[in-house]
């Protein structure tokens, strides 16, 4: 569904030109999570960038089901690190906020409103502003608004790491049962091992500066929570730390 085609990113240029990834092709298929996941200062937020249309590349093409991307027509749901809610709007207006942009918001809509909602617990927050919430609250909130887009693709750049570890696993359960729900193609960058293994059916390891796909690994664990406790799992885990640490594969 979409395809990086040997894109490489500079910032500045010249002498000072800071080379962020370098002549990098990937494809992520229509309906799976892949996440990006490497050492700091890799490229793979960067690489979200690109994807979403905020970065332009210095070289290479990005591909959307064969054609150029074009981010003014594809619906692209952004989940940052700081869940991007704006402070002066309720809950329900953020939520809103992304299907109104894209002229996407009409009653009809309702149903649609209300069932995202409800499955995100969030029927008793709508009046309530930002600064009200909890960190976990915020995220669903966040969520919300990226789902009821309806995305073509749902890129999230370390959704997740903010919030403790106890919440966090509660947020990737969330994620999980929503993408089951909805099937968004979906690209995640995220530092944690375990969280790539539990939601990615794909992963990119990515290594250098500037970065590059080192190796693209299938993981037929991803999507079930029961797999976390396996000895597979671990193994897995222990094999891609392996390959950040030392750019093995």
């Amino acid at each position: 569904m979409l395809c990086f085609s040997g894109v490489s990113v500079d910032y500045g240029t010249g002498t000072d030109a800071v080379h962020a990834i370098a002549d990098t092709s990937l494809c992520v298929e229509r309906g799976m999570v892949l996440a990006l996941i490497g050492a700091s200062g890799c490229g793979k937020s960067t690489m979200l960038r690109v994807a979403a249309g905020l970065v332009r590349p210095t070289a290479g093409t990005l591909y959307a089901d064969g054609v150029p991307v074009n981010p003014h027509i594809l619906r692209i749901g952004f989940l940052p690190q700081n869940y991007g809610l704006l402070a002066w709007k309720t809950v329900r207006e953020n939520i809103l906020l992304g299907a109104q942009i894209k002229g996407m918001w009409n009653p009809g809509r309702m149903n649609a409103f209300d069932e995202i909602v409800s499955d995100l617990g969030l029927s008793g927050l709508l009046t309530r502003y930002p600064s009200e919430l909890s960190g976990g609250q915020q995220q669903r909130v966040g969520l919300a608004r990226a789902f009821l887009l309806a995305p073509d693709l749902l890129l999230m750049d370390e959704p997740f790491s903010a919030l403790d570890a106890i919440t966090r696993e509660s947020m990737q359960e969330i994620f999980l049962s929503l993408w089951k729900k909805h099937a968004v193609t979906t690209m995640l960058v995220t530092h944690y091992v375990e969280e790539a293994l539990m939601l990615a059916g794909r992963i990119a390891v990515m290594t250098g500066t500037p970065g590059r796909i080192a190796e693209i690994i299938d993981n037929p664990l991803a999507g079930d929570l029961t797999h976390r406790c396996m000895p597979e799992f671990f193994a897995m885990g222990q094999e891609l730390r392996a390959k950040i640490a030392g750019g093995i594969v």
